[in-house]
């Protein structure tokens, strides 16, 4: 938990979004791989930076008001539960002890991403966390929430096959780590208002989109925020990106939001 007498609370806090952590092996894969190597620089640049992973319990107890959060504060995700999140993720937040959420597809433990193989021009697929590795992980400080079953596409599925995604995977998780599942990650980002109304139905408290930007305490609940972070991203392009509540990490994006700001004061542009 962190300490929370800071002098400076977060008025907004962004949430990071990452899929696979290993080696990509064609253009399709490098949107949502990063290497290794880049995670580490990646998450050593946002530590010099002053920023600092927090729980999803301290994340939500910050949006409900119970709890404040300091100015750098963010929340770390990954959706799927690739097993290089395992390997090659876990040291460096072991490290920085810094906690993690992982958005679970619950059909799929201990198997292999299946849903990618249509999409992945290769036809390659890649290895998912196991039970032991999920339960290693929880116990270095990553909690686990729902991806639903299979990975479905939401909006196309009938009320009783979005149920069965839905609360069957909070029964899957639940089951499987003795402990409440309360959050959801949308697969591909897609949902309407059916799916919203599912989601609470089934139980959820609160659920994650693809829709970029920054967090604040009125965000909707089944709406809130993420930043994308992609294999082509620099450790300053994803400063830039955290700061800005941008999935453009360039520095011509930067600069203009800086330009946009000061015309503002000016009374230049609104």
């Amino acid at each position: 938990m962190l300490n929370t007498t800071m002098t400076s609370p977060a008025q907004r806090v962004p949430v990071l979004m990452y899929h696979r952590i290993g080696a990509a092996h064609n253009d399709w894969e490098r949107k949502y791989c990063v290497s290794p190597e880049t995670f580490a620089a990646q998450m050593e640049a946002l530590a010099r930076a002053g920023w600092k992973a927090v729980s999803i319990e301290d994340f939500f107890a910050w949006l409900d008001g119970t709890r404040d959060l300091p100015q750098g504060a963010f929340l770390l995700t990954f959706d799927d539960g690739f097993a290089g999140v395992h390997e090659h993720a876990a040291p460096v937040l072991r490290r920085l002890e810094w906690p993690a959420t992982v958005f679970l597809v619950s059909g799929l433990i201990g198997e292999r991403d299946a849903w990618c193989e249509k999409h992945n021009p290769d036809g390659h697929t890649y290895p998912l966390m196991d039970r032991e590795q999920i339960l290693a992980l929880r116990a270095q400080g990553f909690s686990f929430h729902s991806h639903t079953r299979d990975h479905a596409d939401l909006p196309t599925l009938d009320d009783g096959a979005l149920q069965a995604q839905l609360a069957g995977a909070r029964h899957d998780l639940e089951t499987l780590l003795g402990e409440p599942v309360d959050y959801l990650a949308y697969p591909y980002g897609r949902y309407d208002e059916r799916v919203l109304e599912q989601a609470q139905r089934a139980g959820y408290r609160a659920a994650f989109s693809v829709q970029p930007g920054f967090n604040r305490p009125d965000v909707h609940r089944f709406r809130l925020r993420r930043l994308d972070v992609f294999g082509t991203d620099t450790p300053a392009m994803l400063c830039r990106k955290i700061t800005l509540g941008s999935n453009d990490g360039r520095l011509i994006a930067a600069w203009r939001y800086n330009a946009d700001r000061v015309l503002a004061r000016l009374g230049i542009r609104h």
